[in-house]
């Protein structure tokens, strides 16, 4: 996440926020006129957005999750365009979808803006959110507009799921099962630190994965059906919600440090080895799920990451790497990194 470290530029494409022409100059029906044609719908989108209410067809069992980025503490706008701050919203809200075990189905938008946003920063936000939305089959029902104080921008959706299996919680880890996750470690928050020291140029992947996370959606579904103890979406970093599995689940999760040894590779030329590991280990945003399954149950594609045990006798529930606690446990938006 963004802190207050100096704001270096760094190489983006799209309108800045309080570029071009101000939103003061056209009235919410006009705004919405431009903004709507470009989200998609879907065929369980009954009633799409124009009414009071969207109307949706949804499941017996839906899954609903929320998530708010406000500009200048959850991006910059020297780093990431609208595009990509639409793209982000939308991709981290669906993993949440997905790491209930649920197949996401569509997302509601709000924007908080003051008048002063660009509607060239708006429009490119919009298109952002369309191909997000595309690429996860979901449709966008709806949601609300409204303005804000000087230099505010906030962006939140709430996004739905279809749940055909039991819910996959974080409390469901036992004794014996193993840790595994599905997608990379560290890229993300080391695209931030690049970002942040003006070296974008070290790992360009690390940089668009910050921008623009890729959370694979289908494999939390999946990962339910074959029988995931409990799950969750990585979005804080490993040690912080590996950390929460364990205390949901009353029990200490073990990683192998061995196993986390392809992604601090990955990352250990632009960042050197200390801050590749700790990336690896704390850095939050890459949306990766992360889940236990009973042995010999891993599903294809998932990599095991070490193991869960009973607590000892007056021992805590945590999170233990190599068998030694870890002191930088990742991001809290109240006490980062602490």
């Amino acid at each position: 996440m963004p802190d207050a470290s100096p704001v270096v530029p760094a190489d983006r494409t799209g309108p800045r926020v309080f570029e071009g022409t101000p939103l003061r100059t056209l009235d919410e029906d006009a705004l919405l006129a431009r903004v709507l044609p470009l989200y998609p719908t879907g065929p369980d989108l009954q009633v799409p957005p124009g009414d009071d209410a969207a109307v949706v067809a949804t499941s017996p069992r839906t899954v609903a999750t929320t998530d708010t980025v406000v500009l200048g503490r959850d991006w910059l706008d020297e780093w990431s365009s609208g595009e990509d701050v639409g793209h982000k919203v939308v991709a981290q809200n669906l993993a949440d979808v997905a790491a209930m075990g649920a197949v996401p189905t569509g997302v509601l938008l709000t924007l908080v803006a003051d008048p002063e946003v660009g509607l060239e920063w708006v429009l490119d936000h919009a298109r952002g959110v369309a191909r997000a939305c595309r690429d996860a089959r979901v449709a966008v029902l709806g949601g609300d507009l409204s303005s804000a104080s000087a230099g505010v921008v906030m962006v939140s959706v709430t996004a739905l799921g279809r749940l055909d299996v039991d819910p996959v919680l974080r409390s469901g880890a036992r004794p014996g099962d193993v840790l595994a996750v599905r997608g990379e470690l560290g890229l993300a928050a080391a695209g931030l630190l690049l970002l942040q020291q003006g070296r974008a140029d070290r790992h360009p992947d690390a940089v668009a994965r910050q921008r623009r996370p890729r959370p694979p959606l289908a494999d939390g579904p999946a990962a339910a059906r074959a029988g995931a103890t409990s799950m969750l979406d990585l979005s804080d970093g490993l040690a912080r919600d590996a950390g929460r599995v364990a205390r949901a689940s009353d029990v200490v999760v073990e990683v192998e440090e061995a196993a986390l040894a392809p992604d601090v590779d990955r990352l250990r030329e632009a960042l050197g080895e200390r801050e590749a590991r700790d990336c690896v280990l704390s850095g939050g945003e890459d949306h990766a799920l992360l889940a236990t399954f009973v042995p010999g149950g891993l599903p294809a594609g998932w990599r095991r990451l070490g193991s869960v045990r009973a607590r000892r006798a007056g021992e805590a529930a945590r999170l233990l790497v190599d068998g030694r606690p870890v002191t930088r446990p990742g991001w809290d938006h109240f006490t980062p990194g602490g």
